[in-house]
């Protein structure tokens, strides 16, 4: 490592200055002797091979403009995690590929959408922060319908998903993982509600407690891991969602390897073990 190594956290536009507890981060990163800044993956004027290390942080205005963002992704010299990890993982056909993903039906343009019993949920395969998702139930076919059809419009995929309802009690577990390696977890409380018209913010804001996960979710979360195209050290971070089903079992709802929030203020020592990990690797 150079004696003043040079590593950007990436934001969007609307958080110029990071979100959530990333400014901790920074601070954290400037007191172990980084050049450490935010800067806005779509800023013309940011020279990205001056850094040593760019670390995707709250860009969570990509979705919309998914192609642009991984031809930044793809020009940038030193992006963590990788710029193929973020193609593979921004377009959420990936749950179609792993073992204890939530059953998930993908609908295309041109595709027919056929409500399934019981509570469902419907949202794009390239999305963020929960923005354009909705649950629906018996007797909301319309709204639903109408959803979808926007979505499809807007030449998009759709997924369709069981409402796993255990997540209105107790919650989504959130494992997160540093290089491979498991940090902490976090619990999230319920974000759909019934009759909610989908959000169009940029991202729905989350009830956040610490939580430790039980043996079985963390059987799933490596397992998950251990099931990538890459080896999971390779990874910077990674957040593995986690929401039981009706028997009792930790389904996947998503595997965040791109811009997660990490709950860096509800692991102990965790800022110190990410910060460590940038060193390393910058």
């Amino acid at each position: 490592m150079s004696a003043r190594a040079r590593v950007a956290l990436a934001t969007c536009a609307e958080f110029p200055q990071l979100a959530e507890d990333d400014p901790l981060l920074l601070q954290a990163l400037r007191a172990r002797g980084i050049d450490a800044r935010p800067a806005v993956w779509d800023d013309q004027a940011v020279d990205w091979a001056a850094f040593d290390l760019v670390v995707i942080r709250s860009t969570w205005d990509y979705s919309p403009r998914r192609d642009k963002f991984l031809t930044w992704a793809h020009s940038v010299p030193r992006l963590l995690n990788a710029a193929e990890v973020v193609a593979w993982n921004t377009d959420k056909r990936y749950l179609g590929t792993l073992r204890h993903a939530v059953p998930t039906v993908f609908l295309e343009p041109g595709s027919e959408f056929i409500p399934p019993e019981g509570e469902y949920v419907i949202k794009p395969a390239v999305s963020a922060g929960s923005r354009h998702t909705a649950r629906y139930g018996p007797g909301e076919t319309q709204a639903a319908l109408e959803h979808v059809r926007s979505l499809l419009l807007e030449r998009r995929t759709v997924m369709v998903q069981p409402y796993l309802a255990d997540v209105d009690s107790r919650g989504e577990t959130a494992l997160i993982y540093f290089a491979g390696a498991y940090s902490h977890a976090i619990r999230k409380g319920q974000l759909l509600h019934p009759g909610v018209a989908p959000s169009e913010r940029i991202y729905v804001e989350e009830n956040i407690s610490a939580r430790t996960p039980g043996p079985a979710e963390r059987e799933v979360a490596e397992e998950t891991l251990d099931a990538l195209p890459w080896p999971r050290t390779e990874l910077l971070y990674a957040r593995v969602d986690l929401i039981h089903d009706p028997d009792g079992i930790p389904k996947l709802v998503e595997l965040e390897l791109t811009e997660p929030s990490l709950f860096l203020s509800f692991g102990e020592d965790a800022i110190e073990r990410l910060v460590g990990e940038i060193i390393t690797r910058a």
